[in-house]
């Protein structure tokens, strides 16, 4: 019996072995492809401006949910570091998901399913993870910072604007090292207690988002079933984030729960990968009186590439909805939000931003607008506001 035992878990352990080593890569492959493949070739002139830009950012991606390895360059996914070296990229926000649900869509989706369950179980990740939120966020904190001491010194993760300003001396000598920053897609990893913003703060957070695909003890989010704005916990967790310089990000909130924020909080506010109504109705986008106050608050908005946010799929439809938004709020709001790795079909990956300057070009942007849009926002505002 002891043998057969044996043997039968041995198998398990196989199976599961095999599971965690061919599964993970299959499925990220699968849900998160670009619709034209590198090398990206756009005109001299477009070439000329986006090697002249000295930092270029992006508010949003998703490439800690997954496995891949980000020290190495793959050939599938969208972000890694090589790549975002070889993008010319000098800040990318790497943003954790702690919950999905299962059937996920824009309009309508249930708490009660947690597809992430199973994703954390075939990666291999620790059973600490497989049933909580918090302990999700922690582990995704910590393996940023693994590729970070394991990167010889070519990637950083960001914790305040002094760490920024020595990055941007240091890659004035040394231009083939990138940084990132840490953001929470939803704070489910709260789990209903208020004093985990501090923890998760020390493991390395500094942007934070209400909510993700569904409604939380916060309030509504855009695609959940509440329908509700902020809650009384919700109005203490917003100040707490106020009170220790967080940036807060209202992507996926639902119009009163931004209405809400507006109210009681009184710094910059951001949306960190959105698309805008008057260039795409869709349930997923900010209306341009929410554009208005978080321009007037003197935030960001950052722009996403997938299809529900600009209503097509290329870079020209980006470089469109930038467009509506530097024509509505001015040049200075606005930033990238890609999504990059976040189950989206991107146009392209973190290496084809030239792409999109030359679209932004083609869309009548100025070489200054340009610039502000590809990274100069989001540096001014780390400087000012962290």
């Amino acid at each position: 019996m002891m043998k057969i035992l044996f043997k039968i878990l041995l198998g398990l352990a196989i199976i599961y072995g095999l599971i965690i080593f061919i599964v993970p890569n299959i499925i990220d492959e699968k849900y998160n492809p670009v619709t034209q493949k590198p090398p990206y070739k756009v005109s001299p002139e477009a070439q000329q401006l986006f090697n002249s830009l000295d930092f270029i950012a992006d508010l949003h991606c998703d490439a800690l949910l997954w496995k891949r390895d980000l020290n190495k360059k793959n050939d599938f996914g969208q972000v890694d570091i090589p790549r975002l070296i070889e993008g010319k990229v000098s800040l990318q926000a790497f943003t954790i998901v702690s919950k999905v649900p299962f059937g996920l869509n824009v309009k309508s989706n249930s708490e009660s399913s947690d597809m992430l369950i199973f994703q954390s179980i075939a990666s291999g990740r620790s059973p600490k993870t497989w049933f909580s939120y918090y302990n999700r966020a922690i582990a995704q904190c910590r393996e940023l910072r693994k590729y970070a001491k394991k990167s010889d010194g070519k990637f950083r993760v960001l914790l305040s604007s002094s760490d920024l300003e020595n990055f941007l001396i240091d890659k004035k000598s040394q231009p083939e090292i990138t940084a990132g920053f840490i953001g929470l897609e939803g704070l489910y990893p709260l789990e209903g207690k208020i004093e985990n913003i501090e923890k998760l703060y020390q493991a390395g957070v500094r942007m934070m988002a209400p909510v993700h695909f569904i409604d939380n003890e916060l309030g509504g989010s855009a695609h959940g079933l509440s329908h509700k704005g902020l809650t009384e916990f919700g109005k203490k967790v917003i100040q707490e984030i106020e009170k220790k310089n967080i940036i807060l990000d209202i992507a996926h909130s639902l119009p009163q729960l931004i209405d809400d924020v507006l109210e009681i909080y009184h710094k910059p506010i951001i949306s960190s990968h959105t698309g805008v109504q008057g260039n795409c109705p869709s349930q997923r986008n900010l209306s341009d009186k929410h554009l208005k106050a978080i321009a007037q608050s003197g935030g960001l908005i950052g722009i996403a590439f997938f299809q529900e946010a600009i209503c097509g799929t290329d870079a020209l439809a980006v470089a469109k909805a930038i467009k509506y938004t530097v024509d509505l709020i001015g040049a200075d709001y606005v930033a990238l939000g890609s999504d990059f790795d976040g189950s989206i079909t991107a146009p392209f990956d973190i290496t084809g931003l030239n792409l999109l300057v030359e679209e932004m070009m083609n869309v009548g942007l100025t070489s200054e607008e340009i610039r502000k849009v590809m990274g100069d926002n989001v540096k001014n505002f780390w400087l000012k506001n962290l």
